[in-house]
């Protein structure tokens, strides 16, 4: 992960916020709240998993100041998004036609231990299959006052669970859905940009379109404890 620093190798701080990139020569950047950046002296960054929020932003070309690349030796520090967590989820939902047969996917990593969910949804819409994936991942997991982070590519769930977008439809799934979220005090939903090659979204994605492919559901999948992955 890159941050734009100036000369001094501070921060570029515009209004709260920072731009950042997933590696040199990206031609996406977002915009991270500099309160969630913390400086990390002569560490490497931490894997992908361990990102905080990003909110998107236009890419920027122009010429200015220069980037730091923070996890290279040469850096004085570098900088990380949030704190780590050992409990880690990527979930999509996936929809043939809006409405149309739904189906969602979830990647869950509990300290270490992987397990997947493909499920088949019957007739619904994105949204419902995006949110269903979250409350799917939560459920999953029992209620702790330890770091949780859930990645989503839905600026809409996002939205509407935490940062208090009014919606007509599905009230009673986002209500349940944050009726969850309130076990988890220390949980952080992610933004994460689909179809940009981050592997585990790409992987809840190809979980969530298998489910409408197949039109059915093929539950939780331990990985790596001898139970073979869907195809």
């Amino acid at each position: 992960m890159l941050a734009r620093c100036d000369a001094s190798g501070a921060l570029v701080d515009e209004g709260g916020r920072v731009e950042v990139r997933y590696r040199a020569g990206d031609g996406k950047s977002y915009r991270a709240a500099t309160r969630n950046l913390v400086e990390v002296p002569n560490e490497a960054l931490l894997p992908d998993d361990h990102c905080g929020e990003a909110a998107p932003a236009a890419p920027k070309e122009d010429a200015g100041p220069a980037k730091k690349r923070v996890a290279s030796k040469a850096s004085p520090a570098a900088v990380t998004l949030g704190a780590p967590a050992d409990l880690i989820a990527y979930t999509d939902g996936a929809c043939s036609g809006n409405p149309g047969p739904a189906g969602l996917g979830v990647v869950l990593i509990q300290k270490g231990a992987r397990a997947e969910l493909s499920e088949y949804l019957g007739t619904g819409t994105n949204n419902i299959a995006e949110l269903t994936a979250i409350l799917r991942a939560l459920e999953q997991l029992e209620p702790t006052d330890e770091p949780v982070v859930v990645h989503t590519d839905s600026k809409y769930a996002i939205g509407v669970l935490t940062q208090g977008w009014k919606a007509k439809a599905n009230q009673q799934l986002i209500a349940a859905t944050k009726e969850r979220i309130r076990s988890f005090p220390q949980l952080r939903l992610v933004y994460v940009p689909g179809h940009a090659g981050v592997p585990l979204n790409e992987r809840a994605d190809q979980l969530a379109r298998a489910a409408v492919t197949a039109r059915a559901t093929a539950g939780w999948v331990e990985i790596g404890g001898g139970r073979e992955r869907l195809a």
